[in-house]
């Protein structure tokens, strides 16, 4: 595993734990249990006793939180692998909207190229000319979150409820939102549906709920000439402010951004 050293403050070392070549759960739970995986989750322990900071992007962040190294820390991790990651570490404080997170002397972060995010924030640790100067060159934006690149069909399509929910869901957007009425359609019970939620997507079902209206909005505002006042009453809200809101909220961008992505 390789080291990288920076600045914070005093000298540091950092430690980059390298992703498993392993992408799905059916291929990546046996693969943690593999022997070189269990020897480096101790090497891990070891470094981080003699003080060394740990960094880790992707699948990478499976291998340092099977050492327990995350417990009782903020993290984030790949984000079609996030329910995988809630179950198997309970203790770490998931937050895979996020595209990095730093908690104390940890840095995870999200799916595939986010690795070049974390590598700007350890530059950036050194030097914060010198990331903006790598970041222009590479031509990466600042990308804070990974919500504007969730394919939410494949995770709620990984559960029979969650799926029944989605698409009762999807085909009420333009309705106020009814927690009864949900559980009604899909056949359950209000606290089940809400755990089952939790458990597949990490939030709740009116936040998932948001999630879709926000991507029935950017679709809408991408692909027709609609204002945004209409749009905004086609997703379920009283006033475009309130989406204009939710939008910069979500996705860090505002109606204009959106419109010029098209």
């Amino acid at each position: 595993m390789p080291v990288v050293r920076t600045i914070h403050g005093d000298s540091a070392d950092w430690l980059i734990v390298p992703a498993l070549g392993c992408k799905m759960p059916e291929t990546l739970e046996p693969a943690l249990a593999r022997a070189d995986v269990r020897d480096a989750c101790a090497a891990l322990h070891e470094r981080a006793d003699a003080g060394v900071h740990l960094a880790a992007a992707c699948i990478g962040t499976f291998v340092l939180a099977e050492s327990g190294l995350l417990d009782d820390h903020k993290a984030t991790t790949t984000w079609w692998l996030a329910a995988l990651f809630r179950q198997r570490y309970p203790a770490v404080q998931l937050d895979d909207s996020r595209m990095l997170v730093s908690s104390g002397n940890r840095v995870t972060a999200g799916a595939a190229l986010s690795h070049v995010d974390m590598a700007l924030w350890l530059v950036r640790q050194a030097s914060p000319e010198l990331a903006t100067l790598v970041a222009r060159y590479l031509i990466v934006d600042s990308r804070p979150s990974q919500s504007a690149y969730v394919i939410s069909d494949h995770l709620s399509h990984s559960d029979p409820l969650v799926e029944r929910f989605e698409r009762w869901a999807r085909g009420k957007l333009a309705e106020g939102f009814s927690l009864d009425e949900a559980a009604l359609a899909v056949g359950t019970s209000k606290r089940t549906l809400t755990r089952r939620m939790q458990q597949v997507l990490g939030k709740s079902p009116l936040s998932y709920v948001q999630d879709l209206r926000v991507e029935r909005a950017v679709h809408l505002l991408k692909t027709s000439d609609k204002s945004l006042e209409q749009v905004a009453g086609m997703v379920g809200y009283a006033d475009g402010v309130t989406l204009r809101t939710l939008l910069r909220q979500r996705l860090g961008r505002g109606v204009r951004e959106v419109r010029l992505e098209a």
